[in-house]
């Protein structure tokens, strides 16, 4: 359905120009009516009762429709839109008060009770680039290319792989940039993951049961866990991680959310492969991902 792709974010392909032959889904219109309508009115309920009663249908078609195009419910759309929001304003320097209220919502409490699932940290920090958070990182040489793993005190924030150590550095100040990010040196605490890591790119096959603290969408954060449930040498398709989450119509979410996850290996996007087989995407290099699933497959 290209045009439910384009709805939730996604380019179309410019080479097979996937809408030039589809039919398109009768769901899409009412979806982005209604999303429309959300958008416009942040502070609203978004209750399946008034939004159907706003557009005419039932609200069990409604939410079917949501769910078949987006997979998620018009409820979830609301709180996603109103976090990035949220963050939006606090990324230009708005104090947290009038950014939750210029985001929609209608009291603090919403937000705080949610702040580190969903921002890592608390909104006040997240509004000075992280201020005041210290991260701990160090960049080793590995077999597939430079290394990066960086942690808070509460677990590990960004694994990521690359050939440019300058650039792997870069991109973690870019997400943090008011943080304080320091380098750390051979022994010390980031050490025991970094050898976990190691061993695991040798050929190892235990668990890296590690603990992360990663930012994520409540819908992120269900993918992200069903992919750790991924066991050492298997592959899942996206449909299959799709439907294991409750969400069997939210495919290119999902393709989504791996594309956005911060932790290679300990939250192992690499794992998860196309229908017909193929590899699809990795954040990190198809290379890196095809050496990865075969060194499983091996030790295995």
């Amino acid at each position: 359905m290209p045009e439910a792709a384009e709805l939730a974010g996604f380019r179309a392909c410019r080479r097979c120009r996937p809408g030039a032959a589809a039919a398109p889904d009768p769901r899409v219109p009412l979806v982005r009516t209604v999303c429309q309508l959300i958008d416009a009115h942040p502070d609203a309920p978004a209750d399946l009762a008034t939004l159907s009663a706003r557009t005419g249908v039932t609200s069990h078609h409604l939410l079917r429709a949501f769910q078949r195009v987006l997979g998620i419910s018009p409820r979830q759309y609301r709180d996603a839109r109103r976090l990035e929001r949220f963050k939006s304003e606090l990324r230009v320097r708005r104090g947290v008060s009038p950014a939750l209220y210029r985001a929609g919502y209608g009291s603090p409490s919403r937000v705080y009770e949610r702040a580190h699932a969903q921002l890592g940290m608390t909104p006040a920090a997240y509004s000075r680039g992280a201020a005041g958070t210290q991260i701990a990182y160090a960049v080793v040489a590995s077999p597939l290319g430079r290394l990066l793993v960086a942690t808070t005190p509460r677990g590990i924030c960004r694994v990521s792989l690359g050939d440019d150590a300058g650039r792997l550095e870069a991109d973690l100040k870019a997400e943090f940039p008011a943080a304080d990010v320091r380098r750390e040196r051979a022994g010390g605490p980031l050490d025991a993951a970094i050898r976990a890591i190691l061993r695991y790119l040798e050929g190892g096959v235990e668990p890296l049961d590690l603990p992360l603290d990663v930012r994520a969408t409540a819908f992120q954060r269900r993918v992200w866990e069903a992919l750790r449930r991924i066991p050492y040498g298997g592959t899942r398709t996206y449909t299959e991680v799709a439907r294991a989450i409750g969400r069997p119509a939210a495919v290119r979410a999902v393709a989504r959310a791996c594309a956005k996850n911060p932790a290679a290996l300990v939250i192992p996007c690499h794992r998860v492969v196309r229908q017909d087989g193929a590899l699809g995407g990795y954040r990190w290099g198809l290379e890196r991902k095809r050496a990865l699933l075969e060194k499983e497959a091996a030790a295995r």
